[in-house]
């Protein structure tokens, strides 16, 4: 069985525009990527876990806010590996300044037997559809093109 994650695509409409909120991953692989390495807070689905709950959870786990609304199924997609990410998007409105995210140990450098604490996210921040497909995971942007058909 192929791993599994679940995230939320929390989404404003700004003048007719509509806004995303992506996450920068934490920690010392992503400290200087940008383009291309924004994901939507997502993570694991647990045994058995509903798909949307587990969006719900990771969303909590990685900004530190809980979120409600009209959640909108979105098409999952399969990364190369074959990771399946299950989506929804749901309007709302955060402060990326209010950002609290957990934290998870890695072993840096590789290999040498110490840990340091990492951030999931280590920000968030709003940004267009267009430059929103400039920042994700490439094969994330499917995502966005959706929520823009979904919401014309």
């Amino acid at each position: 069985m192929p791993k599994q994650s679940a995230g939320i695509l929390l989404f404003r409409l700004r003048n007719k525009d509509i806004e995303v909120l992506l996450g920068h991953p934490g920690g010392p692989f992503f400290k200087n990527k940008d383009d291309g390495s924004w994901t939507i807070p997502k993570g694991e689905i647990d045994n058995n876990e509903d798909p949307l709950l587990a969006a719900k959870r990771e969303f909590i786990e990685e900004t530190g806010k809980e979120i409600n609304g009209k959640f909108i199924p979105l098409e999952p997609i399969k990364y190369k590996s074959g990771k399946i990410v299950y989506a929804w998007a749901v309007e709302g409105d955060i402060d990326p300044l209010a950002l609290k995210c957990n934290t998870f140990k890695l072993e840096w450098p590789p290999k040498s037997g110490k840990y340091i604490d990492v951030p999931e996210i280590d920000r968030v921040e709003w940004f267009s559809l267009a430059t929103g497909k400039q920042k994700i995971i490439p094969a994330q942007s499917a995502f966005l093109d959706e929520l823009g058909k979904k919401i014309k």
